[in-house]
């Protein structure tokens, strides 16, 4: 299989729904190609929801989409327990949770302890029911969405559960080109139906080990660690980064280097990527605000700061 044209094909078969965004496009698949979890954060109606339904249908995956609202219960996640009067037994009904995708939509729009019931399924990748724990079926991934916090109406997400999106990626308003051009698609048409799977689940999976076998040298491990130990030392921070933020981070730069066809990470990998992998998990202190910093700003200081090795 050619990894790099089966990546070319995944990605021209979304951009007939979703137009003029490529770049973003492209992350997300690091995301999944990584295997990790994907938050996806923007203002209402630029897209979010239809890229991820045109992900599925492009990848030939059983999807699933949960609307979180404030009343939303941790059981309308996973599954219930319902008696059983004729076997006198409990049976478990699984939950949307259950698919290879699944839509997380407006995450930030309901309670913490109900976003809290992702926690273990998005870690362990299975469900705990009572004495019984199930698996969920490989390929899993969530990609949730959210609203800026400034929006009326949204909770913000714990720090436990940010840390467990591998990346957090943004669609933004498209150009007047790329508008007019949907403008003219949309009119008659509806692309979301018309377009046809072009990879599956064998596929993805496939692209993860070879994700997973791509090279990284002792120079780029410890590259990763400078740069996490410089965010958790750092005066305009009051949260660094994780051991999983660097394991992440990692990940990424696999993803990165197999879509760019090399079998090994290069510091570029690791550059490009520390805005998207890090910039959800840092916490910018009082300092910070009041030097108009943000965490974007002090992550891309610490780019510049840290030595990029020299990779042979």
């Amino acid at each position: 299989m050619d990894e790099q044209q089966l990546i070319k094909d995944i990605v021209y078969n979304i951009e007939k729904v979703i137009i003029g965004k490529r770049l973003e496009i492209y992350n997300i698949l690091k995301g999944i190609i990584a295997d990790g979890h994907i938050l996806i954060e923007d203002v209402p109606g630029v897209g979010k929801t239809t890229l991820v339904k045109a992900l599925s249908k492009s990848l030939n995956l059983t999807y699933s989409r949960i609307q979180f609202t404030p009343d939303l219960l941790p059981s309308d996640i996973t599954g219930i327990s319902i008696y059983n009067q004729r076997t006198m037994e409990f049976e478990f009904r699984r939950g949307p949770i259950f698919a290879n995708v699944v839509l997380a939509d407006e995450i930030n729009r309901t309670s913490p302890k109900t976003q809290s019931a992702l926690l273990e399924v998005m870690e362990e990748r299975q469900v705990s029911e009572g004495n019984n724990t199930i698996k969920l079926q490989k390929p899993f991934f969530v990609l949730a969405t959210q609203n800026p916090i400034e929006c009326e109406g949204t909770f913000v997400l714990p720090e436990a559960q940010l840390d467990r999106f591998m990346i957090k990626v943004g669609i933004g308003y498209p150009d007047k080109k790329d508008e007019a051009k949907i403008l003219k698609i949309y009119r008659n048409d509806e692309p979301l139906e018309e377009i046809q799977s072009v990879a599956g689940a064998e596929d993805i999976i496939t692209l993860q080990k070879k994700a997973r076998e791509v090279f990284v040298s002792d120079e780029i491990n410890e590259y990763i660690a400078n740069i996490a130990d410089a965010t958790r030392n750092n005066k305009y921070l009051i949260l660094g980064t994780s051991t999983r933020a660097s394991l992440a981070l990692l990940r990424i730069a696999q993803a990165t280097a197999l879509i760019n066809g090399r079998n090994f990470v290069i510091p570029e990998d690791i550059k490009e990527n520390v805005l998207l992998v890090l910039g959800h998990r840092v916490s910018v202190s009082a300092l910070a605000r009041a030097s108009n910093y943000d965490s974007e700003s002090v992550l891309l200081d610490i780019i510049k700061t840290v030595p990029v090795p020299r990779v042979k």
